[in-house]
């Protein structure tokens, strides 16, 4: 097990977190050097839950905020060990999110006497499906353990504060038509050709850019994936459109669901998938503190974040931490080492 320095240099911290693969489903190893460093440190509590470990002091402050972030990474793609090029970091992980990651664990270290109480959260299984999430295990098992009155998710966020974030909601259009031998088609009725009628409604679609608490949110309304046909002569009887929605969260599910009904009326419309979005939250007191120390304008956040889980605990949450969310996931995913040290140098002043 990698004996990791909490205390020492932050990249060179995102380096050794990196290293450890760590793709979901394979986070124990991390989790467990995480958990060990942690353990060392006499003025926090460390609990566990699977492959999540959270650390939290209990200085009886009349306020607690709670740092977060995802261990897990999504397949490496040669992009391991990291490698220091110029003035970034360049490997799987540095920006998904193990920089944003070391700046926590580094606070956690070193503010033995933060000016509000912190919980710093670390959990599995972020990068697949949301059953699997570990920070939705901890909101299911241990509610306790995330309570708080602000939180701030690592996330990637070229350094500017995203607030809140979108909805989504996958549904699927079913189509249906009546199957005959393609020489003879007009005996039957093509669903494919049907489902156009949905497609058209896709086209003209134009989708909302509303401003919730100061932010504006761009909505999103589109098809995904087609299926339909069985074979190369036959008229397809049935035909099925996925849509993903992306809505600001000024609509709740149940009001994204009711508008996407109204839309597609007349269709054959089932709801597969549904996560709700957060509200920005930005008027909450350490949150306008943050955001003025950051100085920069504060955006939307157009995602879906595992903010949204706090948003249902009742906890205002953005997402804030080193390096372009659009080198997410990337072969050449590369953190900008200035980044790292200016996210850790905002977070060690907000809660000095």
């Amino acid at each position: 097990m990698a004996d990791l320095d909490l205390t020492g240099d932050v990249v060179a911290l995102t380096r050794v977190l990196c290293d450890i693969p760590s793709v979901s489903g394979e986070e124990k190893e991390l989790a467990d050097a995480v958990e060990a460093a942690l353990r060392k440190l006499p003025h926090l509590e460390v609990l566990r839950d699977g492959d999540a470990v959270v650390a939290r002091t209990n200085l009886g402050r009349a306020t607690r905020v709670v740092l977060a972030g995802h261990l897990d990474t999504v397949p490496i793609a040669g992009n391991l060990p990291v490698v220091e090029d110029g003035d970034v970091l360049r490997g799987r992980g540095t920006v998904d999110m193990k920089a944003g990651v070391a700046t926590t664990l580094h606070l956690a270290a070193v503010l033995t006497e933060p000016r509000y109480d912190v919980t710093y959260v670390y959990y599995d299984h972020e990068e697949v499906a949301a059953k699997l999430n570990g920070l939705g295990r901890l909101v299911r098992n241990h509610p306790d353990w995330l309570a708080g009155d602000f939180a701030i998710l690592g996330e990637p966020s070229d350094g500017t504060v995203e607030g809140g974030c979108q909805g989504t909601m996958r549904v699927k259009i079913t189509v249906p038509g009546v199957a005959a031998h393609a020489a003879r088609s007009w005996i039957g009725s093509n669903a494919i050709h049907s489902a156009g009628g949905v497609l058209d409604v896709l086209r003209a679609y134009q989708p909302r850019r509303p401003v919730v608490e100061g932010l504006q949110y761009r909505e999103g309304l589109n098809a995904v994936k087609i299926e339909g046909g069985i074979a190369g002569n036959v008229i397809p009887d049935l035909c099925t459109v996925f849509v993903n929605y992306r809505f600001a969260p000024d609509r709740s599910v149940e009001e994204a669901e009711a508008h996407l009904r109204e839309v597609f009326a007349g269709f054959d419309l089932e709801v597969t998938d549904r996560a709700p979005g957060a509200r920005p939250g930005l008027d909450q007191p350490a949150a306008k503190e943050f955001v003025e120390l950051v100085g920069r304008e504060p955006q939307a956040k157009l995602g879906w974040t595992d903010v949204s889980r706090f948003a249902g605990l009742g906890i205002p949450a953005v997402n804030y931490g080193p390096g372009d969310p659009l080198q997410a996931h990337t072969d050449g995913e590369h953190v900008p080492i200035a980044e790292i040290r200016t996210a850790l140098h905002n977070l060690t002043t907000w809660l000095s």
